[in-house]
């Protein structure tokens, strides 16, 4: 859940403009993110956390202005790739078990990458729910 995630923007000054992407990334840099150009092209990377991103996300919705609106709809799409970074492991086990109430401890420890006592306690907390 810790790891960083990477999400390409391609052609990012041409969409969005230059005066547009030098306050994005600063904005991104108050969100421990790092938007950034990809060698000498044109192509334009975000790296940073699930979480940061989306909170950076956030904040760029907030800004109320047109030029990011290209910025937000490419993070809004990528975020949902990352979905799984975004929730917690508890909620993660819990909906899983609600979605597959026959799962296994090991299906469940390999499929959320979660340790045993995770697993079991998870499952406890489902069966005392119903």
């Amino acid at each position: 859940m810790n790891e960083d995630i990477n999400i390409s923007l391609p052609a990012l000054i041409h969409r969005i403009g230059g005066a547009q992407t030098k306050q994005a990334k600063i904005i991104a840099t108050q969100y421990h993110c790092e938007l950034k150009r990809v060698r000498r092209s044109r192509n334009w990377l975000l790296v940073g956390g699930a979480k940061a991103v989306q909170s950076f996300n956030a904040e760029l919705k907030t800004q109320d202005t047109q030029g990011f609106r290209h910025l937000i709809q490419k993070l809004d799409s990528a975020l949902l790739n990352h979905s799984d970074k975004l929730e917690p492991l508890a909620e993660k086990l819990a909906r899983m078990i609600a979605a597959k109430p026959n799962i296994t401890l090991g299906e469940l420890m390999q499929a959320s990458e979660c340790s045993l006592a995770e697993a079991r306690l998870a499952r406890f907390n489902e069966d005392t729910w119903d």
